[in-house]
């Protein structure tokens, strides 16, 4: 007699693949270790891989990466820029409140 099929949810199988990728061992100790055939790891990364979880290990992803962090660098000084403004023209509002509600002689 056979043992009967094991049956994983589709959140299994994700963090399986995303495991399968953050570990630099090979797919069939990933499968010794977690008991299951090296074929259906296999057919699982084929569906669920994401690589944006995989290690950085083409010049492609390095430089689409850098590229993302000089936005990110130009979008932070813009708001610390707008935000900085803000608090001028805050200091402006409160020099005239300050100005204009002082009693006349």
């Amino acid at each position: 007699m056979s043992e009967p099929r094991k049956q994983y949810n589709e959140e299994f199988k994700k963090q399986t693949v995303k495991y399968l990728q953050e570990q630099t061992k090979s797919v069939e100790d990933i499968a010794l270790e977690l008991n299951i055939p090296v074929k259906t790891l296999y057919a699982w990364k084929a569906k669920y891989r994401e690589f944006k979880n995989e290690p950085i290990a083409s010049l492609d992803r390095v430089r689409e990466l850098e590229q993302l962090l000089k936005e990110k660098e130009r979008e932070l000084h813009e708001s610390q820029q707008r935000a900085a403004d803000a608090e001028e023209e805050l200091a402006i509002v409160k020099k005239a409140v300050h100005i204009f509600s002082k009693p006349k002689n």
